[in-house]
């Protein structure tokens, strides 16, 4: 089973507001989709959508950060 993350930080490595979906990133990614259309004007958001594994193992799939968004997951489709 796979947890889907939606992460909200005003500064990077601050206080986060979470979303949390078990098995269903198109929730994850439209929230995630939301909140870079909302909050990225200040350059010290950061944004992720993040999958972690029942192994333990965590995928950051897509991240914002100052104007521009890193896909770590190639072929990741948004």
């Amino acid at each position: 089973m796979t947890l889907y993350r939606a992460i909200l930080q005003f500064t990077e490595g601050g206080p986060a507001v979470t979303g949390e979906w078990v098995d269903n990133d198109t929730a994850a990614r439209s929230t995630y989709k939301a909140w870079v259309g909302l909050y990225t004007t200040d350059p010290a958001v950061v944004v992720q959508f993040v999958a972690e594994e029942d192994d333990g193992v965590r995928r950051v799939l897509r991240k914002w950060e100052v104007d521009r968004e890193v896909i770590t997951e190639p072929g990741d489709p948004l």
